[in-house]
Order: C-alpha cells, then sequence, then structure tokens
C-alpha cells in the first residue's frame, strides 16, 4: 500500500509534518519502537511508530531519524499522547533525509494503525501470491514440475508468514519444513494427519480446524484428479488416499481471497500428486503382471522371467538377484461397496514407503498390485550373504504400522478396517507362490485381532500352516477333494450347514455346547450334524488325527 493511501484514511487521524513529495512509497509492514537504535529490527519499507520515548533532548533526533533513513523505512509516525506536540526538531531532522513524518492524534491507538496496515498489506500480498500461485500452476500442468510443492509453500513462508506441510494420509511429510517446532515432527504429522481423516468422515467441508497442544491448525484436503467427494462414501473412500496440506494459523476469521488462495494451492499440489500417481503406473503394471503368473501357476521360468524385468525398475543399480517378499493388505467396510482394493493399494503404497524419505516420490521399491478386494505388494530386498538371515533384513509387520496406526485407525474409525499380512524373505520364482500364500495367511491371522487396523507376520504362524502354501497344486487338491467334497455336495442337496458347522466345531476345539451356542443350535441338533459328517467322511471327530485332517483341508480350500 501506499503512504497517501494511509493519510487519505480518515480514522487513522494521521497529519503530514512533513514529506509531501514522498507519498508515493509502499508499505510493506509495520514497528513500533521507543528504542534509540531500534535498526536489528528493521529491514526496509516499515512504517515506524514510536511514542518519542526514546527522546531526551533536541540532540537526539538528528541520530534516530538517520538509522531510519539508512534502513530504508517508508516513513515516520510520531505520537502526540506524549509531548502534545510534535518537536521541531524531529520535524528539521526528517526533511533533512527526505523521510516523511506524520502526527498521529493521541486518540488514536498505534494498535489501530499497526492492524490497518497489516489487513491491507497482507491482502495485496495474498493477491500477488496468488498470480504466482496461477502461474505456477500453468507452468505444472504444461511441463515439468518446477520445483514441486515445496515452492508454493516457500512462497507462503516468506509472503504471508505462513507455516505449511503437505501430508500423507499416514502423516508422512511430503513437502514442507521438517522443523515444527512445537513437538517432534513424526508426532505432530501423524496428530495432524489423524485429526484431519477423522474430520473429513464426518462430511464437513475443509478447511478443518484441530487444535494439538493448545495450537491451532488449518487443514485442506488435497484431492488429485480435479475430484471432489460426492457424498459419504466418496468421502470415506478419498480420505484415505488424499493429501492434506495442513498450515499453522486458524483459518476460521481468514477473508474469502485468501480461503481462495489457499485451495487454489491445494489444486496446485493435487497436480503434483497426480504426477506421481501416474509415475508409479510402471511399477504397478509389473506387479500385476508377476501376480497374475504367480496366481495362474505359471512356470517358475516364466515368472522369474518377469522378475528379471522388474528388478531393475524396482531397485536400480541392485547388480545381483533380490530376494522378495510379499505384502498383501485388505480394506473391508461394514456394508461393502466399494472399491476395497483400490483402496488398499493406496495405502500399502503408502505404508511401504520408507518413513524417513520425503518428497512426492520418495521411494522406487513400491510395486503394488490389486486384485478384487485385496492388495499385493511385492517387494524386493538385497540379496544377504548366507551367515545372515534374509528375514532379518525384511519388512517386519509391526514396524510397517507404527508411523501409521494412529491416522489410519481415524480414517477407519465406525465401519471400515485394514489387515496386513507379511511373508518371509523368498530366493526365487518359485518360492513366490508359497510367500504368497503365506501373506494371505498371516494376514487372516491379523484379521483374527481386535482393531481397526492390525499386521501379522509370517512368524506368527503355526508350524502346518506354515507348511501349506508349499504342499504341490495337485495333492492339495486330491486331499481336500476326498475329505471336504462329499460334505459340499450334500450341503448343495439338503441345505445341511455341513461344512460351516464342522468349521465352527473345530474352531471350538470340539466343545459341543460353546459350539452348539456359536451357531444358535440345540446340541442334539449339532450332534446329529457331526454324526452326518462322520458317516459322509468315515472319519471320528473324537480323533485328534482326524480333527487335524478336517482343520487342514479347511485351511487349503
Amino acid at each position: 500500500m501506499r503512504l497517501r493511501a494511509l493519510l487519505d484514511t480518515d480514522a487513522l487521524g494521521l497529519r503530514l509534518l512533513g514529506g509531501g513529495d514522498e507519498l508515493d512509497r509502499s508499505v510493506r509492514g509495520v514497528m513500533t519502537t521507543d528504542l534509540r537504535d531500534p535498526s536489528r529490527y528493521l529491514s526496509g519499507g516499515e512504517l515506524v511508530l514510536t511514542g518519542l520515548a526514546w527522546r531526551r533532548d533536541a540532540a537526539d533526533s538528528e541520530p534516530f531519524v538517520r538509522i531510519l533513513a539508512q534502513a530504508g523505512v517508508a516513513a515516520l509516525a510520531a505520537g502526540e499522547a506524549e509531548l502534545a506536540d510534535v518537536p521541531e526538531d524531529l520535524v528539521t531532522a526528517c526533511a533533512r533525509h527526505r523521510l516523511p513524518l506524520f502526527a498521529v492524534h493521541e486518540s488514536v491507538a498505534f494498535a489501530t494503525i499497526t492492524e490497518h496496515v497489516v489487513r491491507q498489506v497482507s491482502g495485496e500480498r495474498a493477491g500477488d501470491l496468488a498470480a504466482v500461485v496461477d502461474r505456477h500452476r500453468r507452468m505444472m500442468t504444461s511441463g515439468p514440475a518446477g520445483g514441486g510443492p515445496d515452492v508454493v509453500l516457500d512462497l507462503l513462508g516468506t509472503d504471508l508468514d505462513l507455516r505449511a506441510w503437505v501430508l500423507s494420509p499416514t502423516g508422512r511429510l511430503i513437502a514442507g519444513s521438517k522443523a515444527p517446532g512445537r513437538s517432534g515432527s513424526g508426532e505432530l504429522w501423524g496428530r495432524l494427519a489423524a485429526e484431519h481423516l477423522a474430520a473429513v468422515r464426518t462430511g464437513r467441508p475443509g478447511p478443518h480446524r484441530v487444535q494439538v497442544d493448545g495450537t491451532t491448525y488449518s487443514l485442506f484436503p488435497v484431492r488429485g484428479g480435479g475430484r471432489a467427494p460426492q457424498g459419504a462414501r466418496d468421502a470415506r473412500e478419498s480420505v484415505l488416499s488424499d493429501w492434506l496440506l495442513a498450515v499453522d494459523a486458524d483459518a476460521g476469521d481468514w477473508a474469502a481471497e485468501r480461503l481462495d488462495l489457499l485451495h487454489g494451492v491445494t489444486q496446485l499440489i493435487a497436480v503434483e500428486r497426480d504426477r506421481r500417481d501416474a509415475a508409479r503406473t510402471v511399477r504397478r503394471r509389473l506387479a500385476q503382471e508377476v501376480l497374475e503368473l504367480v496366481q495362474t501357476g505359471a512356470a517358475p521360468a516364466e515368472i522369474a522371467a518377469r522378475l528379471r524385468v522388474a528388478a531393475p525398475v524396482l531397485l536400480p543399480g541392485l547388480g545381483t538377484a533380490p530376494h522378495w517378499q510379499v505384502v498383501v493388505a485388505r480394506v473391508e467396510w461394514d456394508d461393502g461397496g466399494l472399491e476395497a482394493g483400490r483402496i488398499a493399494q493406496a495405502l500399502l503404497e503408502e505404508i511401504l514407503v520408507d518413513p524417513q524419505a520425503t518428497g512426492p516420490e520418495p521411494s522406487d521399491r513400491i510395486a503394488v498390485a490389486h486384485t478384487g478386494d485385496e492388495a499385493v505388494a511385492l517387494v524386493p530386498l538385497p540379496a544377504v550373504s548366507a551367515e545372515h538371515d534374509s528375514a532379518e533384513t525384511g519388512l517386519l509387520a509391526d514396524a510397517l504400522l507404527t508411523a501409521v496406526r494412529e491416522p489410519l485407525t481415524a480414517g477407519l474409525d465406525g465401519d471400515g478396517r485394514l489387515t496386513l499380512g507379511v511373508s518371509a524373505a523368498v530366493l526365487s520364482a518359485e518360492g513366490l507362490r508359497g510367500a504368497l500364500e503365506e501373506a494371505r495367511h498371516a494376514r487372516r491371522v491379523a484379521a483374527a485381532r481386535p482393531g481397526r487396523v492390525c499386521a501379522a507376520g509370517h512368524q506368527e504362524l503355526a508350524s502346518h500352516v506354515l507348511l501349506l502354501p508349499f504342499v504341490p497344486d495337485d495333492v492339495r487338491r486330491a486331499f481336500t477333494a476326498r475329505l471336504l467334497d462329499p460334505l459340499r455336495e450334500y450341503d448343495q442337496r439338503h441345505r445341511a450347514e455341513l461344512i460351516p458347522t464342522l468349521e465352527a466345531f473345530l474352531d471350538c476345539d470340539g466343545s459341543w455346547t460353546r459350539c452348539a451356542a456359536r451357531l444358535h443350535l440345540h446340541v442334539n441338533t449339532l450332534r446329529y450334524r457331526v454324526g452326518r459328517i462322520e458317516q459322509l467322511t468315515s472319519r471320528d471327530l473324537s480323533r485328534l488325527e482326524d480333527k487335524l485332517d478336517f482343520f487342514l483341508a479347511l485351511r487349503m480350500s
């Protein structure tokens, strides 16, 4: 803003005492001081307000004004409350150094002038920054990013004095300062992500204002693909994949122009988010191809050929064939109906990112496919020497969820669950099918636990379950058919529910009363069904060996 505009604002009560030829100077800020030498606090362009407490006699005016002029301040405004009139020696010194001088009537508080200047300057800066943001958006949509979100966040910091961070839904820092200051960085970002996910689940439009340790933050959603949620179901899906912009400020009393500016910033960051997703296309396709080969029983040589193509993409510069781990994730909603596989894929990609990495594309080790309602990640591990256990160098289930459990629990709270299973490391293509089955078994173990976000690793599998993935397919099919096909055929003809009864009976450790209560049956009815199972299969469910055979058959079916 210009000095002339200040003089023309009647509410400020300013009277010009000198420097009428300099009224086109720009004011970039305001400072109140009664220090004899305030130079260390001046950066140029300020309107300096003073109550003249620094002046003891006429000789003090010259050095004071000279310091202001050398610092490049825009003007000096002296209050009349202390001395009634501005001293003539101060007027003379300001004229000598061509520094505009105003008198401030005693009825006008310095706070009133400060608030007016800050409001005007902030609005002008927001307009200038909006133009920069718009120009940067056009650059990003038509070509390379040219700096990504960090450039825009730097502008927010320098021009609007706003500290801001771009965070993933799991609380990972993508862009912005690494020094939040008021608490540990990882803890603060995780809490902000959790608050954001919880707020979005309520269906309220952003920005969401939350308090963490007494400080108010404003959280703006960053939605990729130019989309906005159309209802509670869409919000439930997007909340687990969208980024957020966290601003260290209370946006509750912001003007519409500033809110529009921040929404423009989120749209700009969304462009980077979409570019990141596009960059993962190759890795997703490779993972999908390998997964399909494994699930369809392709020859190990064919799978190995695809892995040789995948290894340089997923682990550049490796030099030797890696070991592999498989991670399976599943998102389940109480009412179903969403593309759970795609949601699980986005979450698993985020979970597998190195928690210490930053930036919109911090890791190239992520290859995640999705099939049905589950996501499957193929994770390469550097080959280790014979004296080291490769599993020790791989991913551990609990470690994967340590940093993300709080925010994801908030995002899933009420009607969703995320369960995750991790296999042991395998050395070749021949082991991938077993690793996939092992990860799926581990995920089922996690699903049996309470909580919205659970994981299990291969170490937690019982020995007989650990062996199941490595049983040849023809043996598995023959074993399960011999025991279970008679029961399936009987159920189809009579709707007798013998298979569910068998599963419940084994799960209750052969307890008649507990199993009957679980199935809501009379004990005599349960005894009749179990007798029919034994008759059709020629087995005796009172014998441990037969119980174990049925248990294994059900797990392999």
